[in-house]
This record gives C-alpha cells, sequence and structure tokens, in this order.
C-alpha cells in the first residue's frame, strides 16, 4: 500500500447502555475484523446487567468495538490490547469520538502484553470479563494463534476471573477445561462461535 493510499473505513453502532446509538469506525484491513452485530448482541445479552462495575479485557481489541459496548454498559475499567497501528489509531480515535473515561490501551502483540493487564489487574477489587477473538482468519498457522490464546487462558488467576470468552471457528472444539477454566456455554453463528468459560467452583 501506497502511503498516501487512504484506509477505507466502515463504522459500527454501540447497540446498548450510555453511548447506545452511537458509531465508531473500523478500518478495512486484513488483520482486523468487527464482531457481527448479533454475535455482540448475543454476548452482551448473556451478559446482561453482570458486567457493570466489572473490569473487561479486549485482548485482540482491533477498533475496540466489544470493549467499548461493555464500558457504554456500565464496566468500571476496559483494557484493550492492539498490535496493529492503523488498528490502534483507529481505537484511540474511537474512545476520543465518544468522550469514553476508564479505558486502558495498551499497543503491541496480545500475547506478549497480556501479562502486563494481569499485573494491572492485580490491584482492583473488582472481577474481571475476558474476550478473545484471535484473528484466525487473516494468519498462516492458525492452530498456533489457538494454542498460544489457550495459554494466555491458562496464565489468568482464576479469583480475579468472572468468566472468559472466546470468538473462534466453528470447527474448532475448544477444550471443555482450559487450566482452572471450565466451559459453560457454546453459541454458534454460521462460521463464527462464542465459547464461554467460567472458573471452576472448588
Amino acid at each position: 500500500m501506497k502511503k498516501n493510499d487512504k484506509i477505507k473505513l466502515f463504522t459500527t453502532t454501540i447497540i446498548g447502555g450510555k453511548y447506545k446509538g452511537r458509531t465508531i469506525e473500523i478500518p478495512d484491513i486484513s488483520t482486523t475484523r468487527s464482531s457481527k452485530s448479533i454475535l455482540k448482541e448475543s454476548l452482551f445479552n448473556t451478559l446482561q446487567f453482570d458486567i457493570i462495575d466489572k473490569n473487561f479485557v479486549e485482548v485482540f481489541a482491533g477498533s475496540g468495538s466489544v470493549g467499548l459496548e461493555a464500558i457504554s454498559r456500565g464496566a468500571s475499567e476496559c483494557y484493550f490490547i492492539e498490535y496493529n497501528k492503523i488498528a490502534y489509531k483507529t481505537l484511540q480515535q474511537n474512545i476520543k469520538t465518544l468522550k469514553a473515561t476508564h479505558c486502558n490501551v495498551l499497543f503491541g502483540d496480545s500475547f506478549e502484553k497480556f501479562s502486563i493487564v494481569l499485573e494491572s489487574l492485580k490491584r482492583s477489587t473488582q472481577k474481571t470479563y475476558f474476550y478473545f477473538d484471535p484473528p484466525f482468519a487473516t494468519r498462516d498457522g492458525m492452530d498456533e494463534v489457538y494454542d498460544k490464546t489457550i495459554e494466555l487462558m491458562e496464565a489468568i488467576d482464576t479469583s480475579m476471573c468472572e468468566m472468559v470468552i472466546v470468538e473462534h471457528m466453528t470447527q474448532l472444539d475448544m477444550p471443555q477445561t482450559i487450566g482452572k477454566l471450565e466451559l459453560v456455554k457454546r453459541k454458534k453463528f454460521g462460521r463464527s462461535t462464542m465459547s464461554y468459560f467460567r472458573p471452576q467452583e472448588a
């Protein structure tokens, strides 16, 4: 791509909460895709009011559409990690456009920066929702992306965790247990599926 070429931007709408109806931008680049509205709506129908005053981490953030939806619906603190410069700048702009507060944005590889977020969460008294949407359709070596994502999930201290949600290819069967997390729900949307994990009961 030439330096002067402009990236095409799409928009998506915040579907609930204090920013309901506001639009945010999504860059049309190969490494970033927005979660379909139907997936996002299903996710927040599942979480409902439980998310209020909890932390939310969007691990492969892109333009931040899921995390910003969480902030709109009352999450107390949101963490975003994004490694693509264009997506990262769009995410920063979306936060600015909404005048959203309590947003912490990390630039870099999610697999490398996740431990920084976990350290920050240790200082919080609230539990955390983690949302993983690894870029499965855009990288070679898909299996490695999922293997590395599972390693991140294993690193989560379940005492600080409310729930972990993974958006993944439907043909992938996520393990029934990952570390001290167990699969409690799986919802299919064509090529994409969302799997929900909760800490195992002692």
